[in-house]
């Protein structure tokens, strides 16, 4: 089968550091089960710019062909283009990509992020990107929301959509463990993420501060790091460390916590609980749906009083290794074979 992905949301080079690695996964992971994929990059230079994005000529790098604009898709857009229009599948991520997609006629599935949640509802885009947006998603044969929390948000704004919109979450590339709950003398608590106000990594911190036997590590760096330490002295803090250092840690850890918001997705929680995480995300963001509280994992809101609450009521909660065998049983369902293939399925087209 052809894929053809339309979307900026896609690393050109390996060291592109801060650029997701979602929709690269799915790619690969299509790739390797013999599907031929290729991707079109539309990049607004000024929005690149404003984004402190890397910008590339315009050109084929691999399967992957970058186009620039300074302007959203005025004029014959198709004119830059290199890469031949033939496909069985076309899937267009982002609002740039889903506009795109439609600005050239295609029969695409349209898939929902964050950012398209943003613009619909954020009155700066009301100009141009809201309407165009909107008339994408009329044309689109389906709309793959990137997550439960994501369809509902979506879903409120444009019920007339429901029959033709699902989720398509991704999945751990990771090898999943089976664990037992089984602290030694402390119980080993991990956070990561960018030092940046959304993740609430402050709050994790000052949570952690009411529990004399809790050991915090924390991943990541960022703008924040220097108030971060200020908090206290008894988190480890590691640095940005390479991916599987991460994996690495979570294996070690007891409870995995990121209270952070405005997510699409949050892979960095399945793989918490792959690695056999007692897992907390955040009510109604994230994996909110995949993570049922005190099912598999718990939910929690960003107050360092909900945070030390949930903490407590992990400590606390009698059927921990049922608890745990729960996590196993979800991940398994939620792995990168299974989610990319169910994502070309449920498109239909």
């Amino acid at each position: 089968m052809k894929i053809l992905v339309i979307t900026d949301l896609y690393p050109i080079k390996d060291d592109e550091i801060y650029t997701p690695k979602t929709i690269l996964n799915f790619v690969n992971e299509w790739e390797k089960a013999g599907h031929e994929v290729k991707i079109i990059k539309p990049n607004f230079i000024l929005n690149s710019f404003l984004r402190k994005k890397p910008i590339y000529k315009s050109g084929i790098y691999g399967n992957v062909e970058n186009i620039n604009y300074w302007l959203p898709f005025l004029g014959k857009i198709q004119n830059k283009l290199k890469t031949p229009l033939k496909y069985d599948i076309a899937l267009a991520h982002m609002p740039s990509g889903i506009i795109f997609a439609n600005k050239l006629k295609l029969n695409f599935c349209a898939a929902v992020h964050n950012s398209d949640i943003e613009v619909l509802t954020n009155p700066i885009y009301s100009i141009y990107f809201k309407n165009e947006l909107y008339k994408a998603y009329k044309n689109a044969k389906k709309i793959a929301c990137r997550s439960f929390v994501l369809k509902d948000k979506f879903l409120k704004l444009y019920p007339e959509f429901s029959e033709k919109t699902f989720v398509a979450p991704s999945g751990v590339n990771t090898d999943i463990i089976k664990r037992e709950w089984n602290p030694k003398d402390r119980i080993r608590v991990l956070t990561c993420g960018q030092f940046i106000d959304r993740k609430n990594i402050d709050k994790v911190i000052q949570a952690c501060e009411f529990f004399p036997n809790i050991e915090l590590t924390v991943i990541g760096s960022g703008k924040n790091e220097k108030e971060l330490r200020k908090i206290s002295s008894k988190p480890i803090f590691t640095g940005q460390i390479v991916h599987d250092e991460v994996i690495k840690k979570m294996r070690e850890s007891d409870i995995f916590i990121l209270p952070s918001v405005n997510e699409t997705f949050g892979m960095v929680y399945l793989e918490a609980m792959a690695m056999g995480c007692i897992t907390v995300c955040t009510k109604g963001d994230g994996v909110d749906g995949i993570i049922k509280d005190g099912e598999n994992g718990f939910l929690t809101s960003t107050t360092v009083e909900e945070i030390k609450k949930t903490i407590e009521n992990i400590i606390n909660f009698n059927d921990k290794n049922g608890l745990l065998l729960n996590t196993y049983n979800t991940i398994s369902e939620y792995t990168a074979p299974k989610t990319s293939l169910n994502y070309i399925k449920l498109t239909g087209i």
